[in-house]
């Protein structure tokens, strides 16, 4: 196929070249072939980017609610005839399967919009309290979004939309692994009308554009999704500006199994859910902790689910999961399945290495780890891959210290018919969602974690908070 070539970030309105050329190549982790060029910016390219947010702002932060609401139902109609352009460019940048890119991977892309517009359409903008003061919740101002390259439209969507929906202004750096879907979603913003200035994108790395978007005194806010070290390195940047920082950040999420009827079953599935998108999703539950009468027989199961778990070509169509993002990614991970089997945790499936057939592209097998602790790396790391751990418990309490002893907290689950036991158990999970037998929370739903996890909410409703400033206005008796 003809190389792609997108050397062009899109400010004002407008695709403008960047002010020093700077080639980035693009790889396909499938064939580790490069095949599209991007140009990565400087700080110059973010002062011009956010110089135009900054004078969009003006105008945008005083356009009504009807006006917003009319912006994202045409957004929405223009995203839903060009899906499955983003989708095609997931499957290339990302090595998502095709089932996946044009299912949930470019589908949040509606679905999140759909939140956002409910949720507005309820929002009021003016109240007041009960001595007589008036509330007005007014956009906070020009915020700096950068997104990662693992859900790469659930996150734009997730930041652009509530900021675009409360009268901000933005500018997006995504993920220059997977920068081809962002520039569809700029473009499908451009043909709905978005007004100049109003999104701003510039593609680069972290440490340079990242790091000026997080120092620049005229962003009121960052908003940050990736690795918990990165964010940490936004909210350090931006400390000196006073900005409101919000994170969502990594995840080491437990999903904890009683001896129950049908539990082998949901021991099954609920492998299978962690190697969906090869294992690459903050709130997968990789810490399976099982009561210690069936944790023998789970062990079985999960490695026969595992060893049952297809992997393969993205492009092709079926229920096979694809390559990690890189070969940082792939080094990454066979350095940590590595610790797992030199800390004593045996390798029930998988382990190091490509799976047979596949001796390019970033392929990992599909590991699952018996006989393992909360001390251990594998269960105290995001390892982010297709690997998980099995660990054993003997009672509720143990359990949910198990489940609590990690720097993160930002998903949990908890499989059982006792609907009493699973809303207790639930409550006394510092993890800011927890999944209960085969659900899954919805659009519109808060996103977002405890401890290391982050701060803020993303979707819905409280994603609109987030880019909101808080005014009391007394008025003379």
């Amino acid at each position: 196929m003809t190389k792609i070539s997108k050397r062009q970030f899109y400010i004002n309105g407008e695709w403008v070249d960047p002010i020093v050329a700077n080639d980035f190549d693009v790889i396909n982790p499938a064939t580790e072939q490069s095949f599209a060029t991007i140009s990565l910016g400087n700080e110059a390219d973010v002062n011009k980017a956010v110089s135009a947010a900054k004078r969009a702002f003006e105008s945008y932060s005083q356009t009504s609610k009807a006006d917003r609401l009319a912006l994202l139902n045409r957004i929405l109609e223009v995203y839903e005839r060009r899906k499955h352009e983003v989708a095609e460019a997931i499957t290339l940048e990302l090595g998502a399967p095709k089932d996946l890119a044009h299912g949930a991977q470019a589908g949040v892309g509606v679905g999140h919009l759909k939140g956002f517009i409910a949720a507005l359409e309820k929002t009021e903008f003016e109240s007041s309290v009960p001595n007589g003061d008036l509330i007005f919740k007014e956009p906070i101002g020009v915020c700096g979004l950068i997104t990662p390259w693992n859900w790469p439209v659930n996150q734009i969507a997730l930041k652009v939309l509530p900021a675009l929906a409360v009268g901000c202004t933005v500018v997006l750096k995504p993920s220059e692994m997977t920068p081809l879907n962002a520039i569809l979603y700029a473009e499908i913003l451009h043909e709905a009308g978005v007004p100049k200035g109003v999104f701003n994108m510039v593609m680069g790395d972290g440490p340079t554009v990242g790091a000026a978007l997080s120092r620049h005194p005229d962003i009121a806010m960052m908003s940050f999704t990736g690795s918990t070290n990165a964010g940490i390195a936004v909210s350090k940047d931006a400390a000196d500006g006073v900005k409101k920082v919000t994170l969502e950040l990594g995840g080491k999420s437990p999903n904890i199994i009683f001896d129950e009827e049908g539990a082998m079953d949901a021991v099954k599935r609920e492998v299978r859910r962690v190697f969906g998108n090869s294992g690459q999703s903050c709130n997968a539950r990789t810490r399976m902790l099982v009561e210690r009468p069936i944790y023998e027989e789970a062990m079985k199961v999960a490695a026969a689910a595992a060893n049952g778990q297809p992997v393969g070509d993205p492009s092709k169509e079926g229920h096979h999961i694809g390559p990690l993002v890189s070969e940082l990614q792939f080094n990454r991970v066979q350095t940590l399945i590595k610790a797992g089997i030199d800390e004593g945790a045996t390798v029930l499936a998988g382990g190091l290495g490509r799976p047979d057939g596949l001796d390019s592209g970033y392929f990992v097998k599909p590991t699952v780890f018996g006989d393992a602790n909360n001390d251990m790396r594998i269960a105290r790391e995001e390892i982010f891959g297709p690997v998980m751990a099995l660990i054993p418990f003997d009672t509720e309490e143990e359990a949910i210290a198990i489940a609590n002893d990690t720097e993160y907290g930002l998903a949990a689950a908890v499989q059982t018919s006792d609907k009493d036991r699973a809303l207790r158990i639930a409550k006394k999970l510092r993890a800011g969602m927890v999944y209960i037998n085969n659900s899954q929370t919805g659009y519109g739903s808060p996103f977002g974690g405890y401890k290391k996890s982050g701060t803020g909410r993303e979707g819905g409703e409280y994603g609109l908070e987030d880019y909101l400033e808080i005014k009391a206005i007394s008025l003379p008796a």
